[in-house]
């Protein structure tokens, strides 16, 4: 949440799924705990990470069917989303397009005003798109520039 040029997380955490559990299950469990998420805190918008992958296509098959679940949530709950590549997170959050992990966990707590770096490092990097999603939110009422319908 921002107030005013500071942000605050009201929560975070990961959603554990058991990895040798059947896809199905798992991303129903997925959408179940982020529709409980949208109508505990009613956001206004959402931040899902724009994804690449090189080799890896047995996780890249599960992470996009898991992003397509959280879509489909943004669009049922009419909530415009917005999808920051891995290199706008990080100029968003540290000010440079090469940021390491650890840059952007620390100014993640810091932002934040966390104790400590969120751990799991997922939540930490979840953080970061949210952060990444505010700028872009900010930018948007901004301009008028609309990122997606």
């Amino acid at each position: 949440m921002r107030r005013g040029h500071s942000y605050e997380s009201l929560s975070y955490g990961c959603i554990e799924t058991p990895p040798k559990s059947d896809i199905a299950k798992r991303l129903n469990t997925i959408y179940q705990s982020i529709e409980e998420k949208i109508h505990q805190w009613k956001p206004d918008f959402m931040s899902i990470e724009q994804l690449f992958f090189g080799r890896n296509t047995t996780t890249a098959g599960c992470v996009w069917q898991a992003r397509g679940t959280i879509l489909l949530l943004a669009s049922q709950n009419n909530l415009p989303y917005y999808e920051p590549k891995p290199n706008q997170i990080k100029m968003a959050v540290c000010g440079s397009g090469s940021a390491d992990k650890t840059q952007i966990q620390k100014m993640v707590k810091r932002l934040l005003n966390l104790r400590e770096i969120p751990r799991p490092d997922d939540a930490a990097d979840a953080l970061a798109i949210a952060v990444t999603g505010l700028a872009l939110d900010s930018f948007s009422r901004k301009t008028g520039y609309k990122n997606n319908d």
